[in-house]
């Protein structure tokens, strides 16, 4: 049964009642979301990229410029070595995977998102759940964590990362914590610990990954 944002917001619940995932993504790119001050300095809704019957999801923590922009998610510089890293274990970003972020509007200066506008916009992320029905979640960086998973409060990405697990709210998904690929352009000394968590994720989908040139 499709949530309920607000009782009194109509819009938003048409959106949610959407039977569909293509349907969905319809009503929420028309929708005009005003529900938190993220709205005012959007350029676009981005609601995803890839294929929604894909079995991954990744969840990311919210657009930046390039996002914004072109209305599709992660296609600025994280984006584009998202899509390396992700080849280096023979998956397609855009076929093999829904990508998508906790907030769907752009934070100024790509700043984390604000509790509030989280808790306005993460409604619209379980639903992309239910509906797309992934069997595997990648949460890129601590953001995408923590919001999914109450029960983490104060926690280090060295020792998330890698990791999978089960949550009770999302029977039959298995999510696992990847650092978020912007970590990886700043710090260089990820990307070995990335290789060997990506690596971890092909045999968990069932084949030997084969690392890029």
């Amino acid at each position: 049964m499709a949530l309920q944002m607000d009782l009194f917001d109509k819009t938003a619940n048409e959106v949610m009642a959407a039977a569909s995932y293509d349907e969905f993504k319809r009503r929420l790119l028309a929708s005009g979301c005003g529900k938190c001050a993220l709205a005012a300095g959007r350029t676009n809704i981005v609601v995803d990229r890839g294929s929604s019957a894909s079995r991954i999801m990744v969840v990311g923590e919210g657009p930046g410029a390039q996002e914004d922009a072109r209305g599709l998610a992660f296609v600025g510089k994280a984006g584009q070595l998202l899509d390396k890293i992700m080849e280096s274990v023979g998956l397609d970003t855009d076929a093999d995977m829904l990508i998508c972020n906790v907030v769907k509007c752009r934070p100024p200066e790509n700043r984390t998102p604000h509790s509030e506008e989280v808790e306005a916009c993460i409604p619209y992320l379980r639903r992309q759940i239910e509906l797309a029905a992934p069997e595997i979640i990648l949460l890129l960086g601590a953001t995408a964590l923590q919001h999914i998973d109450k029960n983490k409060k104060n926690f280090s990405m060295k020792d998330e990362a890698g990791r999978f697990f089960t949550l009770p709210d999302h029977p039959g998904v298995r999510f696992m914590v990847l650092y978020h690929p912007a970590a990886l352009l700043y710090n260089s000394g990820l990307k070995s610990k990335m290789w060997e968590h990506v690596k971890r994720l092909r045999e968990h989908l069932g084949a030997t990954p084969k690392r890029a040139s």
